[in-house]
């Protein structure tokens, strides 16, 4: 039984997306951005550079449809999570489940190759063709998840504040986790991050108390 709604073609046709996306990224990351052309990408996928041509306009488009996927994919499974469930309990246990989607960029553990990897992230998330993609593709990510939230809540994605406002409280937190996560020295990994942000956002973001000067 297919759970998402897709049918076998289009189900193909995101695996594909899927695929060139990650070999994108894969490839941006240990070869520099400037170092890696489509023919390279199509080819690191095994498929003609036609078909990267029918699925992505740019480079730059093929790194932000992780975005995207991962947060139809976050979508799919609060859909999934029972109904009882308090929203944010779902949400959490939603992020947990699917947002290690393909390579985890923020580092499981420290050591050369994972410093490297967050390293050669870090250079092509600053690429201005990547940053100007994903700026496109969040509002249309944090619909997906918008869409999820109303139905969970009885609200309406179109018309209702509530619903897009949890999306795009979601879509920051995990923007921030990958951020501090990347910039931490040695990386720290974003699971962990992004649950202590999703927890913030659920009790309310609970002012901290100061910190004292050691």
């Amino acid at each position: 039984m297919e759970t998402d709604g897709l049918g076998l073609r289009e189900r193909k046709k995101r695996a594909t997306r899927l695929a060139l996306s990650a070999a994108t990224i894969q490839l941006s990351v240990e070869r520099g951005w400037s170092n890696v052309s489509v023919e390279d990408i199509a080819a690191a996928a095994d498929v003609s550079v036609r078909t990267f041509r029918n699925y992505f306009a740019s480079k730059g488009e093929a790194v932000a449809f992780r975005q995207l996927e991962r947060m139809r994919q976050v979508a799919e499974a609060l859909r999934a999570r029972p109904a009882k469930e308090p929203l944010w309990t779902a949400i959490s246990a939603a992020v947990a489940e699917r947002f290690p989607l393909g390579h985890d960029m923020s580092a499981e553990s420290a050591g050369q190759r994972e410093r490297h990897w967050v390293a050669g992230v870090r250079r092509m998330l600053a690429e201005p063709a990547v940053r100007a993609a994903i700026l496109e593709v969040n509002t249309r990510a944090q619909h997906e998840l918008a869409v999820a939230v109303a139905e969970r809540t009885g609200t309406d994605a179109e018309h209702d504040l509530y619903p897009k406002l949890v999306a795009a409280a979601v879509g920051t937190a995990t923007a921030v986790a990958i951020e501090h996560g990347q910039a931490a020295n040695p990386p720290l990994p974003v699971l962990p991050l992004l649950a202590e942000a999703l927890n913030q956002l659920a009790t309310g973001l609970p002012e901290p108390a100061p910190r004292r000067n050691s």
